[in-house]
């Protein structure tokens, strides 16, 4: 008896007679109203979820050295480069050709600055001309007339300073030791590495360090990096495989 008394008492039976006590108009009222609200619970979750899932994620970490290296020239066109004055530029099976037209001076400058970095390329003199890489350049609006920067010399003809750094209103700022004016080659394809860090200024070309030199009057300026074609109308020169550190504390 007891036993049964239990039962008759536990949560289940009350509750089941509870619902027997209710109408059934009553009854249908009560489910469709517990059906209202899962349905609207179920919402506020879905919108909780979906506000969850599109707000932005944390900010990308910086890639560690040696994996942000990024592609200037990207092999197919120039893209993100910008002409200055009358030479010509153009995109040859994955190698920029600068080539001379007048006897004026001749630009390939990226659209975007930098103030420190590391520039690693490699270069083809097929001509006699002169030519370099800029840095941290302005020029007089309208012309190739260059009023701020510098560059780091590139010149297959032995004793021309490859690897020298001359610019900044100041001509020879620098340039490499004797003994190395014989590594840049002749006819065949040369790589350099340049970095241009607050006035340090370092330059490796084939493997051989040229330059690395600290200068007491650097400007510490910040700008467009170029490809140069010297005045005289003799430049012919190729490049490819150009690629860009970002060494800027910003």
């Amino acid at each position: 008896m007891a036993a049964l008394l239990r039962r008759a008492a536990s949560p289940e039976v009350l509750a089941g007679k509870v619902l027997l006590m209710v109408p059934r108009s009553g009854l249908t009222r009560v489910m469709l109203s517990v059906m209202r609200l899962h349905i609207f619970a179920a919402s506020v979750f879905f919108s909780v979820c979906v506000a969850f899932a599109q707000q932005p994620s944390a900010a990308a970490k910086p890639k560690p050295p040696g994996e942000d290296w990024i592609q200037l020239f990207n092999g197919k066109d120039l893209a993100g480069w910008t002409k200055v004055g009358n030479e010509e530029w153009t995109v040859e099976n994955g190698i920029i050709r600068g080539k001379t037209l007048t006897k004026g001076y001749g630009y390939l400058m990226t659209e975007k600055s930098y103030r420190d970095f590391q520039l690693s390329f490699k270069f083809k003199c097929e001509g006699t001309g002169n030519s370099g890489v800029y840095f941290h350049t302005k020029f007089k609006p309208g012309t190739a007339d260059v009023t701020e920067g510098a560059q780091v010399e590139v010149d297959c003809t032995i004793g021309r300073h490859t690897g020298g750094v001359y610019g900044f209103g100041r001509a020879w700022i620098v340039w490499p030791a004797p003994e190395n004016e014989t590594v840049v080659r002749q006819g065949e394809w040369n790589e350099m590495l340049v970095t241009i860090q607050g006035n340090r200024y370092i330059s490796r070309l084939n493997g051989v360090q040229m330059i690395d030199f600290t200068d007491p009057r650097a400007p510490f300026l910040e700008g467009p990096v170029g490809l140069q074609l010297h005045s005289g109308g003799e430049g012919n020169m190729l490049f490819r495989d150009i690629w860009i550190r970002d060494l800027s504390k910003r």
